[in-house]
């Protein structure tokens, strides 16, 4: 019934009961698939065991815009790990200016190392962004990301920047962030949003949504954020679902 489009699976494995339980926490509450989130070189290889693992758990391959510079992946090495068969998008990949300071061109070369890839590949884009919207869909516009095609991931943005993702068919994915009481801005843009580019996610194991706000985040926990949009937009938990189910699918074709 639902899925979690953005998550760090392999940064659960510490919490009671192992990965298994966290898993079988989400089946038990309807969570069909879930779309595990490299960050790194090394969770990179630790995501796509994962997707080994579990024929309902697919994965991405990239480097966070706030990895040290130094961590890098040549354009060859990034699509030699996205060529996996289980591996269905690029990244997170970005810009974040609110962590990393000084002369961030480096960030941005290797955002468009990863568009490159994506569009090569034909693997959609998994983006983060943070106090960087402007540069970010400048960069996405300039280097026709649209040929990928993906997702801006826990969007925490202005309409403006909802416009533009939309402009060039990326979908927007809500977190358990829109939950919060002092996201009133972020509430009014999900009230607009067209429901066929709604996706949802937990970003486990950060951002857990209220009533779980402060505890470790967990894909089971995505529902709340689905009860909440149903309750904001005036519509039914049940249409929230499928809709963002669906176009989960219809961006992934393979994963499901």
């Amino acid at each position: 019934m639902f899925i979690d489009s953005h998550c760090h699976l392999n940064l659960l494995v510490g919490e009671e009961g192992g990965l298994d339980a966290v898993i079988k926490q989400a089946k038990d509450n309807l969570v069909d698939h879930i779309l595990c989130i490299s960050i790194d070189k090394e969770s990179c290889h630790e995501v796509i065991a994962l997707t080994e693992q579990c024929p309902d758990i697919t994965g991405s391959v990239g480097i966070h815009p706030n990895v040290e510079q130094q961590e890098n992946f040549t354009h060859d090495e990034l699509a030699s790990l996205a060529q996996h068969e289980k591996v269905i998008a690029i990244g997170e990949t970005g810009l974040d200016y609110f962590r990393s300071e000084g002369d961030l061109e480096w960030q941005r070369d290797r955002f468009r190392t990863h568009i490159d890839v994506a569009k090569e590949l034909r693997k959609p884009l998994i983006i983060h962004t943070r106090e960087a919207r402007d540069d970010t869909m400048d960069i996405l516009e300039k280097n026709n990301a649209e040929q990928a095609g993906g997702i801006i991931h826990c969007f925490t943005e202005n309409w403006e920047t909802a416009q533009r993702a939309l402009d060039i068919g990326f979908y927007i994915s809500l977190s358990g962030i829109v939950t919060f009481k002092n996201a009133t801005e972020l509430q009014e843009v999900a009230k607009q949003l067209p429901l066929d580019r709604i996706l949802i996610e937990t970003d486990a194991p950060y951002l857990a949504p209220v009533p779980h706000r402060g505890k470790t985040n967990k894909p089971a926990f995505v529902k709340h954020v689905a009860e909440f949009l149903a309750e904001l937009r005036g519509d039914t938990v049940e249409n929230i679902a499928q809709a963002s189910s669906d176009n989960f699918k219809r961006l992934f074709p393979t994963a499901i």
